[in-house]
């Protein structure tokens, strides 16, 4: 029998009440569609492929997602010259998130197209459902608050 189910048997039978029970043995889940503070881009986050236990996502949509000539935003900032070409839309964005506990994950990296860099990450799902996201360079971190995308 899973922990989960050793849980929620346990629960039931102290009485606790049914809703508190799924809250309980539910575990949190940052997978599906995000975004990002400002609304710049849409993210989906799901199960990195070939490693089920990590977590990774993709830009799947963008504010603007044509440059100036009305063409696909490209990774022109890629540090990478053979990058530089491939489309902002659907390009990985966060890899190899990995559980920390409830509602938290970290050992990821986030990528920046806006300057070519990839900084290490913490996801943390804050009580309200929105996603917080930081990034550190040295000590100097930064965070984002992402909201969920409209089903």
């Amino acid at each position: 029998m899973s922990v989960a189910r050793l849980l929620l048997s346990g629960l039931l039978m102290s009485g606790v009440a049914a809703g508190s029970v799924w809250a309980l043995a539910r575990p949190a889940s940052v997978e599906g569609d995000w975004v990002t503070e400002g609304g710049w881009a849409t993210v989906h986050i799901a199960g990195c492929r070939g490693e089920a236990d990590r977590l990774c996502g993709r830009i799947v949509a963008l504010k603007q997602p044509n440059d100036r000539n009305g063409r696909p935003k490209r990774d022109t900032a890629n540090l990478d010259p053979r990058k530089r070409d491939r489309a902002v839309v659907g390009m990985p964005f966060i890899t190899g998130f990995r559980p920390a506990g409830a509602g938290r994950w970290t050992g990821g990296k986030i990528y920046n197209p806006g300057d070519g860099k990839t900084y290490a990450s913490r996801l943390a799902l804050n009580p309200d459902g929105t996603l917080k996201v930081s990034g550190c360079v040295l000590v100097i971190c930064q965070a984002q608050t992402w909201t969920r995308a409209a089903s």
